[in-house]
């Protein structure tokens, strides 16, 4: 039998395109399969962008006559409470991130995908996260056009970068957290108990609906450590103008908080939340 010539062997350079390229093609195909089971569920995606644009026109109808001086900067209610609606509706997305998989747990169907052979198991991580983001694109879009057609403002192009930056790092974060307890708790039960304990306490604790100014000291105490707050105060700013990395967009009852400030924190946390349940999706995964 003829001996393979050295250059027939595959460089490690090559191995490792490859290797990618297969993790790739696995991720876009199990992502596919999500946005399959959308196709098939219209009425989710419909739900999903309808719901915050409901929330959009009452609670800016409802406060529409606040008296001046209660929103920093002169700010109308509708241009205040769109940054909180585009970042509450991208967290409770993310939140969601790990009923399919739990789902896929409790049918059996996670099991056929881990005697699979994928290249990496982790590629059904990244399916998710990419679901879950191009989602959570679409809502804000609707969010910001629907604000814009309201009158209150549009990001620009730099904005749009700003927005986009802020919000796939909270939801890198947060799908990390679903994903995670996807794999800790013992059925879909006890993760929607978490996401309905979790959502709406995080939403009024933050500085979605009103400014640290208008809170007691002891609620904005909390706002100002909410990581929400963190993703919805850059994204505010940049609807009062272009702010910088150095722009003040947070004055906490701690000191004054940056715009990069805000983006380390959320890179910070979506790192550290990945890095925790690393272990358990090893264990889990193999």
């Amino acid at each position: 039998m003829p001996a393979h010539s050295p250059s027939a062997a595959p460089r490690p350079a090559d191995s490792g395109v490859f290797a990618w390229a297969e993790v790739l093609q696995e991720t876009l195909a199990l992502s596919g399969r999500l946005f399959l089971q959308l196709q098939r569920r219209p009425t989710t995606l419909v739900a999903g962008v309808l719901q915050p644009l409901v929330w959009l026109v009452l609670f800016g109808a409802l406060f529409q006559r606040a008296p001046e001086g209660l929103l920093p900067g002169g700010l109308s209610y509708g241009r205040f409470l769109g940054a909180g609606i585009i970042v509450f509706t991208a967290f409770s997305g993310a939140l969601n991130a790990g009923l399919p998989v739990m789902f896929d747990r409790e049918f059996g169907f996670l099991n056929r995908l881990l005697v699979a052979p994928l290249r990496s198991r982790y590629s059904i991580v990244l399916a998710s996260v990419l679901y879950i983001t191009s989602l959570s694109g679409v809502q804000s879009l609707a969010i910001m056009g629907t604000a814009a057609v309201m009158g209150n403002g549009w990001p620009g192009g730099s904005g749009l970068v700003v927005v986009a930056i802020v919000l796939l790092l909270l939801v890198l974060a947060v799908t990390g957290l679903s994903l995670g307890l996807a794999f800790a708790l013992p059925g879909h039960i006890e993760l929607l108990a978490v996401i309905f304990v979790a959502n709406l306490p995080l939403l009024f604790a933050s500085t979605a609906l009103a400014p640290l100014s208008f809170m007691p000291p002891w609620l904005a105490w909390l706002a100002a450590l909410n990581p929400l707050s963190f993703a919805i105060e850059p994204i505010r700013a940049v609807y009062n103008g272009s702010p910088n990395w150095s722009t003040v967009v947070l004055d906490a009852p701690y000191g004054s908080v940056t715009m990069g400030a805000c983006l380390l924190v959320l890179a910070g946390l979506a790192g550290l939340l990945f890095l925790s349940i690393r272990p358990l999706l090893r264990r889990k995964l193999g």
